[in-house]
Formats: structure tokens, sequence, C-alpha cells
């Protein structure tokens, strides 16, 4: 309805009535389920809170509301839970598994995609080839792509064999495609890929395709890296810059 200190301001004017009668200058506590809050008479109904899930997206699964091709979607594992308008938070193409964030909160979804945030995506990936420790600098410090370097990146060879190896990957961007790109860029195009971690949630053992509500911990540490809420908890909501 309003930021808290124009509701200041709009009880002061005598705006706001609770069941029809001027709350106090110190203020009441209400109860949302039984008490009627009015603003130059119109009812003021409480927002649902928002939801926060985590999904391990399966391999093929489209991170999309429908397909015109009848192909699986996420929003067909979540079932009943995906009712109503959730955001992916950064999207995984088709052929990408693992981690995938949904919520309904547009503005930390914002602040988790955005680079200026600078909050860290983990993926393994399987490459052709392994990687040497040239390539692996090359990776840390940006790779030049043709829409420019990325930012500087964490990565780690994991185990190598028999033509392949996995690599651990850690970006603040989210390019379309961008890890698949970095790495065929150094030479050793991806076969397999999968997101472990946004920010601190991970996806542990999470199976593919199930989903869970994201803990309060997790939450509050997204909100506190997006700059959503300061260091000692307290939310708030900044302008985004053009």
């Amino acid at each position: 309805m309003a930021s808290r200190r124009s509701a200041d301001l709009l009880i002061a004017s005598g705006a706001v009535l609770v069941n029809g009668h001027r709350p106090p200058p110190s203020g009441s506590l209400i109860d949302p389920e039984r008490d009627l809050v009015t603003v130059h008479g119109r009812r003021v109904v409480p927002r649902p809170p928002s939801r926060y899930l985590a999904m391990n997206k399966p391999t093929g699964t489209l991170v999309t509301a429908a397909d015109p091709r009848g192909r699986p979607t996420v929003f067909d594992l979540l079932g009943e839970a995906g009712a109503g308008r959730l955001f992916a938070v950064g999207r995984l193409d088709a052929a990408t598994a693992g981690l995938l964030l949904l919520t309904d909160d547009g503005e930390l979804a914002y602040r988790l995609s955005h680079p200026r945030y600078k909050v860290p995506k983990e993926y393994v990936a399987v490459v052709r080839g392994i990687p040497d420790r040239r390539d692996l600098e090359v990776l840390r410090r940006g790779v030049e792509l043709e829409d420019g370097p990325t930012l500087p990146a964490e990565a780690e060879l994991l185990d190598g064999g028999t033509g392949r190896a996995r690599v651990r990957l850690v970006i603040v961007e989210g390019r379309n495609r961008q890890v698949r790109r970095m790495l065929a860029a150094v030479g050793h195009p991806v076969e397999g890929l999968t997101r472990t971690a946004v920010g601190p949630v991970r996806l542990r053992h999470l199976r593919p395709g199930s989903w869970r509500r994201l803990r309060p911990s997790e939450l509050t540490t997204l909100r506190a890296a997006t700059g959503l809420i300061d260091e000692g908890g307290v939310r708030w909501r900044a302008a985004r810059e053009p």
C-alpha cells in the first residue's frame, strides 16, 4: 500500500481507520484475520507470504510455464505448488540440470540474477579433454566471448581420465549459456552440466525432479547477499538503478 514513512503520514492524516476508528498516535496492534483496516475507505488486505522453492531440474525439462510442443516443464513437476506467478531465478537450458530457485518475490529474483549483486552460481561440468593449468587460469581471469569478456571466475579441476574431466566453475554473471561458452572457448566443450549452488543454497541430495522450500537461514543469507537486509537483519528495498 505504501512505504513505512508514507504509511505514517497516511495514519497521521486520518486516512487510515481500524474497525472504523482512527488508531492512536502511538499506534496499535491488529490481527489481520479479524480487524478491518481501510485507507480512504478502501479495505487493505495483507499480501500472502512469498514462496521460495529450490528444485533439482532434470535434463530435458524446460524452464517455462508451458510448451506448445508438449515437452515437460519445471511447473509440471511442481504441480499445485506451482500455482500462481513464480519467477525462475536464472534460467537453465533444457540440457542443463541442477539447482533452480523459484519465487514470487520479484525483487529478490531480480537481484539474484543481476550481475551487479555478484551472487555466485556454482556449476560442475563434464568436459571433453583435460583442462591444464593454463586453461584454468584463463577461466579464472575472464574469457573473451563474442558478447565481451567475462568477469573472473573460480575454476577447479575435480578429476579427469579417458579423455574427459569434471570441472567446477563458479561465476557471478548469468549470460546465456555462459558456462558452456566459457569452457568451449578454452577448448573443452561441455558434455554434461549441473548447477550445484546459488549463493548459500546448495543442491546437495535433492533428487532430480524433486523440490523443497528454502530454509529461513538460506533465505536470510540470500537477502543479505543482495542488500535486501542489512547486517542487523533489517529489511529494506532500494530503488533500482537504471
